[in-house]
């Protein structure tokens, strides 16, 4: 299958199970409101203490106000240890809620990979792509029962990787600060942006190899250890096409943040319009609800094209062990190993 089909294949899988998208759109945004209410609740208990401006506080996104809140309150140790626990708290609380819902949507996926047959090839229409809706209510809370143990490991083992990293970034600007009256202004600007360069580069595969585990796990019914194992040989002898999919994804990814920021950046100045600017704040949630089910539905479309590449070719556990996969969710497909 080349990228065209499996792109193509992917994306009306997932428009098939559109609930998915919705479920997954639904998830993120809990997620980010969840995470948002001790950061701007310590907003306001640094405004009111220290005597920061609040509006100075509030700019830019979640993570650059946790940074400046951090900040603000090092003179104070009780109040920093205190936010720390309570955004540590709802982190927790948020991401297993991540861990729980992402359990059923890729099940859903299984099963419509499964049904679905040659849709990449056939014409399109609503008879060609209904073969692969398998979306209920039921299929999706069994998923979540079935996979919830397994993705909850998982799931803290990316948040203990997420700490490791975010220390290691730390000590390496720590070490960039002691060395910049060697290495000069430009120096340090351009340490600064090799760091970040590279943290960026390593935290996008961690994300990759974090969901290519979650499909492994749901595929095969396997472990953490299994699945890991799996998943290294599943990216050497695939390396090509997930590597195609992937930047072609994150290409999609970027024109849809670039656009979503310009008809941002059009609602603001519509704003400061008398009268008008009234009818911004209704537009500003719809455009963010475009945007989070867009962002949804490219993340769904790219995770069913990564299942349909690693369920039609040969197991990348069977091929580096030989073992026995535990829960097969259909008949092989010809050239694969029978699970």
């Amino acid at each position: 299958m080349n990228l065209k089909l499996l792109l193509k294949r992917g994306a009306l899988i997932a428009a098939a199970n559109w609930p998915t998208v919705a479920i997954q759109f639904v998830a993120e945004t809990a997620f980010q409101v969840l995470v948002a209410i001790p950061i701007l609740g310590a907003a306001v208990l640094v405004a009111v203490v220290i005597g920061t401006d609040l509006a100075e506080l509030l700019q830019g996104g979640l993570r650059d106000i946790a940074t400046r809140i951090a900040a603000a309150l090092t003179s104070e140790p009780i109040a920093l240890v205190s936010f720390g626990v309570a955004f540590g708290i709802t982190l927790t609380a948020a991401s297993v809620l991540m861990f729980l819902v992402k359990g059923g949507v890729l099940d859903v996926l299984l099963a419509a990979e499964e049904s679905a047959g040659a849709i990449e090839r056939e014409p399109l229409s609503i008879d060609t792509i209904e073969p692969a809706a398998r979306f209920t209510l039921e299929r999706f809370i069994n998923g979540c029962a079935r996979l919830f143990k397994s993705y909850l490991g998982l799931g803290f083992a990316l948040l203990v990787a997420y700490a490791v990293t975010a220390a290691a970034y730390v000590a390496f600007a720590l070490y960039g600060f002691r060395v910049a009256d060697v290495i000069g202004l430009i120096g340090l600007t351009s340490f600064a942006a090799a760091a970040a360069i590279l943290l960026i580069v390593w935290i996008t595969l961690v994300n990759f190899v974090y969901l290519l585990m979650q499909i492994a796990m749901a595929a095969d019914n396997i472990g953490f250890s299994d699945a890991f194992r799996a998943v290294i040989a599943f990216m050497r002898a695939e390396f090509a096409l997930l590597a195609q999919v992937f930047m072609v994804t994150l290409g999609i990814e970027i024109g849809a943040t670039l656009v979503s920021a310009l008809a941002w950046s059009g609602l603001g100045l519509i704003a400061f319009v008398p009268l008008i600017g009234l009818a911004v704040i209704p537009l500003q949630i719809i455009a963010l609800a475009v945007r989070g089910l867009a962002f949804a539905y490219i993340g769904l479309t790219a995770a069913s094209a990564y299942l349909t590449l690693y369920r039609r070719e040969p197991r990348a556990l069977a091929r580096s062990s030989g073992a026995v996969m535990a829960r097969p969710l259909g008949p092989p497909e010809s050239g694969s190993v029978a699970g």
